[in-house]
């Protein structure tokens, strides 16, 4: 599964004010039109239009009013399916980061969906980015060994949370909620 295969990976983005990177520590799957938390359950949209198209390019989507979120298009072409990034470590672009908002430890700085979206500067425009061209990317990072990885339910979601979806990295303080 993609979502496990995620963790270990880093994340980058090379903007004009300089480079971020985070090393991928929490994810969660979202499998389409059979999973009633994707954003695909009820078809295609403009706004899910990316989840259909081809594995390998960023669904960002705006919710609450206020965060951006990333995900990791993650089927084959009109199959709907994503991976949420959750939680990144920060590995550079610290000072960039902290310039955009969250002022705790380091450590927090990436741990939520919301907070990798408002560090790394996220907004629509980045919807479908190709993760292997361009500014956005997905690097080899470090393996994560089947020992390293909690799976658990989903959370901050109100239908089929109870799907074993979620995978963390243990002992990584950037995890979003234990």
């Amino acid at each position: 599964m993609l979502a496990r295969d995620l963790l270990g990976r880093i994340l980058f983005y090379r903007t004009p004010d300089g480079l971020l990177a985070g090393r991928i520590v929490e994810t969660e799957a979202y499998t389409g039109e059979a999973d009633p938390a994707s954003h695909a359950y009820r078809g295609r949209t403009a706004r899910n239009a990316v989840m259909f198209g081809p594995a390998g390019h960023a669904y960002v989507y705006f919710t609450y009013g206020i965060h951006h979120c990333l995900n990791v298009v993650a089927d084959r072409p009109s199959q709907a399916g994503a991976v949420l990034l959750r939680a990144l470590e920060p590995l550079a672009g610290v000072d960039l980061m902290r310039s955009r908002g969250d002022r705790g430890p380091e450590a927090r700085l990436l741990s939520g969906p919301g907070k990798i979206g408002r560090a790394f500067g996220l907004t629509l425009q980045d919807n479908g980015r190709d993760f292997t061209r361009g500014p956005l990317g997905i690097a080899a990072g470090a393996p994560v060994t089947d020992r390293q990885v909690a799976v658990s339910r989903r959370i901050g979601i109100s239908r089929a949370e109870e799907r074993p979806y979620r995978f963390a990295v243990i002992g990584s303080r950037s995890v979003s909620r234990r």
